[in-house]
């Protein structure tokens, strides 16, 4: 067992494995729930337990204790897995944290690093960290899809870099030279010739420690151990300074959580990206702070991608398998004919954990069948709820149920508070592992981030799964604003969204609710204009609603725009694959339409599930729904 002793108080209090299930020790902490003024709070009935200083702490015992183990691993030109080791990441991060040191980089001047998941990107960001110099993983797609790179100008504007690292210089020359200040320096793995201005990352390596050591000494837990930006899905995204103690808190309270992570050193096979929590901070801070390894899997569920994953689980077989609902949807369909991968993943996983948005009950029980039925036994399937300001979990389901929806309890260590608003429960959070604030806010930004009680405002509405046994936990209710996430985990926009369909539309929308909340793609149903729809299809004032809406010139018109609206889509949460038209207007009785004239998103989605479930099924196109194909990659 290579975890500390002190660190898995939660065995003690696991829960025994449910008849018909892979033994696996989760715990079980009973909550404390108490209810004031309209308000429930709700957190574990144990106490977190002691948690390192210094996420790197992690770095150092398993270099003391399995030096040789590999870390992260990452397939080669070749095909061969290339890992790197504890004791040589640590070798590794002293060097490039020693030279990281010698360029004056601070929270002030940090590391932003603008490529997504390999070798060269994670041993940056342990130099970083070793040094107590705060990294930045941004979104690859900022610099790759993204035509006028304004969520990158946005990062690095508030950022202030001293130092960008993107591994393929080649890739991101156009973005590196319109982006980044000429006195801003530049680290690149590889360039293509006639690539000036640049230095080479192996010259990272070759730096001597000296100071670096003294420099990781002073490092405490309110020290920034990286920056995080949010998905930016109402406005520009916010950077979260992530601190140690949020990282070190939250690893703790995983692993008194899942306390198997202690008991069996944690393989992952994974490709969710480092620049989102999930990815990033969750899942390399689970393989790090356990002793594990993670194996950097450069598939992706995208069409296309996914032969790449399944060709890494028929060879490498993952202790606890994590994904977005879209990621396990196509893994079930592969493992219902492929006996080689059914023969490898089914072999030791423990855990299945899905996050992202929500996996659908289809989709679960469709996942425990093949499981049942290739396996023998059944397997748990986790989630939770977490975000990017609370490093990432606050939740997880280790209550007395599972299904679609259910997001459980609070983890040991981070209270929840349940606030009534627009006749929901908004989820609130405080604890080691929640932000200070978002770096360099202000105004309202800053204000309305927590309330007069130091709970972080998340956003998320819950609702008890029964009322009046509060203790089971909680169910996952929406967005408390109207936006929502892919299957995938893609955030959608709901507004600016409404706001282009709306005056693309013209003069034939009268207002468009978006649709594709777990679901593949994104959708929209419109309420017409119907006297200008009549107009445009040379009908009478008193001719039928259906027709109109059938006519051939309003049918070419709707498809035309759908068309218009998706020439600037960069990726699943900007292009439109269908569009229905209503053929009844908004109801103000059913709370659709205020009597202003707002539309209520959530109502019209609640109102009309029967419309949105024909809008994707197989035959929509022959009920009259406008479909553009299939949605772009995200």
């Amino acid at each position: 067992m290579d975890a500390d002793p002190t660190q898995l108080r939660g065995l003690a209090a696991a829960q025994p494995a449910p008849a018909g299930y892979r033994p696996v020790a989760i715990g079980a902490a009973p909550p404390d729930i108490a209810q004031r003024d309209g308000c429930w709070t709700l957190r574990a009935s144990t106490a977190l337990g002691a948690y390192p200083r210094r996420l790197t702490d992690r770095l150092v015992s398993g270099a003391q204790a399995h030096p040789d183990r590999w870390l992260v691993a990452r397939r080669g030109p070749d095909g061969a897995w290339i890992g790197i080791s504890y004791a040589q990441m640590l070798e590794r991060a002293r060097a490039i944290g020693q030279a990281l040191l010698d360029r004056g980089l601070s929270a002030e001047r940090p590391v932003a690093i603008l490529s997504g998941n390999d070798l060269e990107h994670l041993q940056v960001a342990f130099g970083a960290l070793w040094a107590g110099i705060p990294y930045a993983p941004l979104s690859p797609a900022y610099s790759l899809v993204s035509s006028d790179y304004g969520k990158l100008r946005h990062a690095l504007a508030l950022l202030t870099p001293g130092l960008v690292f993107a591994a393929d210089g080649d890739a991101f020359r156009a973005a590196l030279d319109a982006t980044v200040p000429p006195d801003v320096e530049r680290v690149v793995v590889s360039a293509a010739d006639g690539m000036r201005g640049v230095t080479r990352f192996a010259s990272l390596l070759d730096t001597a420690p000296g100071s670096v050591d003294a420099a990781h000494d002073a490092i405490t837990g309110d020290t920034i151990a990286k920056f995080l930006f949010t998905s930016g899905s109402t406005r520009l995204p916010k950077a979260v300074p992530t601190t140690h103690r949020m990282l070190c808190s939250n690893q703790q309270m995983l692993l008194e959580t899942f306390p198997q992570f202690g008991i069996e050193p944690p393989v992952l096979v994974d490709w969710l990206p480092w620049n989102h929590t999930f990815g990033g901070s969750h899942n390399v801070g689970i393989a790090l702070y356990n002793g594990g390894t993670l194996y950097i899997d450069d598939g992706k569920p995208v069409t296309g991608k996914f032969d790449e994953t399944l060709r890494n689980l028929r060879e490498i077989a993952p202790t606890v398998y994590f994904n977005v609902p879209k990621g396990w949807e196509e893994l079930t369909a592969a493992l219902e004919t492929d006996a080689a991968l059914r023969a490898t993943f089914f072999s030791r996983v423990k855990m299945y954990f899905f996050a992202g948005a929500g996996l659908s009950q289809a989709a679960w029980d469709r996942l425990e069948r093949v499981t049942l039925a290739h396996c023998g036994e059944r397997i748990r399937i986790m989630a939770g709820l977490g975000m990017t300001e609370a490093a990432p979990s606050c939740m997880f389901t280790t209550g007395p149920m599972s299904g679609a929806g259910y997001i459980g309890l609070p983890a040991p260590g981070c209270d929840a508070k349940l606030v009534p608003i627009d006749g929901k429960l908004e989820a609130r959070f405080r604890g080691p592992n929640v932000m200070a604030g978002y770096w360099r806010a202000s105004g309202d930004d800053a204000r309305e981030v927590f309330d007069d009680e130091g709970y972080y405002r998340s956003g998320d509405a819950v609702r008890f799964v029964d009322p009046r046994r509060p203790e089971i936990g909680l169910m996952f209710d929406g967005r408390i604003a109207e936006d929502f996430k892919l299957s995938t985990g893609t955030f959608v926009s709901v507004g600016p969204m409404r706001a282009r369909i709306v005056s693309n539309g013209a003069p034939y929308v009268q207002d468009a609710v978006v649709t594709g909340m777990n679901r593949d793609d994104v959708g929209a149903m419109i309420f017409p204009r119907v006297d200008d729809c009549r107009r445009l299809a040379g009908a009478g004032p008193d001719a039928d609603v259906r027709a109109v809406l059938q006519a051939p010139a309003v049918r070419a018109f709707f498809a035309d725009l759908l068309q218009r609206l998706n020439r600037d889509a960069t990726g699943s949460a900007t292009f439109i694959t269908r569009l229905c038209l209503l053929d009844t207007p908004p109801s103000l009785d059913l709370g659709e339409i205020t009597d202003k004239g707002s539309i209520n998103q959530r109502a019209v989605l609640t109102q009309r599930a029967a419309v949105i479930e024909a809008m994707y099924a197989r035959d929509a196109a022959d009920a009259g729904v406008i479909v553009a194909g299939a949605a772009r990659g995200a």
